[in-house]
């Protein structure tokens, strides 16, 4: 086929082309957020789906990455059929438009491999062509949540270094604290990440949210060189696990429930978080930073 633009006809792959080209001259900064916590059971997904909600809420337009590579779970929790995966785009059956699906409010999903045991071994160059993938969806986006993998594996540090903002959940157990501990200072020290945002999830009330997060930054400040930020906390709420048993997010199921209430204000939190200021602050800034992230180890 062909189409006539200003009486040049062009033919369907030279007006792709010319369209690609013409996104390219429209670069935006993209926001990318990794959401992580180190210890599994803190609640990191459905953090992931909510923010990415909320966000959508206030007009953005945003993509959620299941970066758990071996244990997806963002599309079941939202009682949505993944068709195709990241394993499709790495195995060149499909582009990565062809593999995302619409989740609430229009946030647009792109589904791990769940059990995939070749996702969750990757080599360098597999994993570097994966998100080299995302520097064409980048021109229709302005936040990219990364939801990691629980504990602190390569894949868990290439995806939390590489990213612009790095979002800590932690819950008021012990051990999630020490996870959470182990995964800032793996950070630190191996990909010189120094400043990490901190939510505490399923709280009883603020004031155990802020003695959570004071816990966190205590020890820090005695044996790390980093910057913790208190972004709030959300509170615990039985209607979370109602809506997990009936595959909806909280904020679709319960909108008036105390979960949803903090989440929209996390949300608001997050809208006004600065943009990158380097005038290359997009996705393919942040496939750069991946790949010598891995390079690195």
């Amino acid at each position: 086929m062909t189409q006539q633009i200003s009486n040049v006809t062009y033919t369907d792959n030279q007006t792709a082309v010319m369209k690609k080209q013409e996104k390219r001259l429209n670069r935006h900064p993209v926001q990318v957020i990794a959401v992580t916590g180190g210890k599994g059971g803190v609640g990191k997904s459905n953090v992931s789906i909510n923010v990415a909600i909320s966000l959508a809420q206030q007009g953005k337009r945003v993509v959620l990455l299941d970066a758990d590579l071996g244990l997806a779970n963002i599309d079941v929790l939202l009682g949505l059929t993944a068709h195709h995966t990241i394993l499709d785009v790495l195995e060149g059956r499909c582009d990565l438009d062809d593999i995302m699906i619409e989740g609430p409010e229009g946030i647009k999903i792109i589904p791990a491999a769940s059990g995939a045991k070749k996702m969750a071994n990757l080599t360098e160059k597999e994993h570097a062509g994966i998100v080299h993938a995302f520097s064409e969806i980048g021109y229709d986006i302005d936040t990219l949540i990364v939801d990691t993998a629980a504990g602190i594996s390569t894949t868990v540090v290439s995806f939390v270094s590489a990213a612009q903002d790095v979002l800590v959940v932690v819950c008021d157990e012990p051990t999630s604290v020490t996870d959470a501990y182990a995964l800032i200072k793996l950070l630190a020290q191996e990909s010189k990440t120094h400043h990490f945002r901190i939510l505490c999830n399923m709280v009883r009330t603020s004031h155990e949210g802020q003695q959570l997060f004071n816990k966190l930054l205590k020890v820090t400040e005695r044996f790390l060189d980093v910057t913790l930020q208190f972004v709030g906390s959300i509170p615990f709420d039985e209607n979370v696990r109602k809506s997990v048993q009936r595959q909806r997010a909280i904020l679709e199921a319960y909108p008036r429930s105390k979960a949803s209430a903090a989440y929209r204000e996390l949300g608001q939190k997050i809208f006004n978080w600065p943009l990158p200021q380097n005038p290359r602050g997009n996705l393919e800034f942040f496939v750069e930073r991946l790949i010598q992230g891995m390079e690195y180890r």
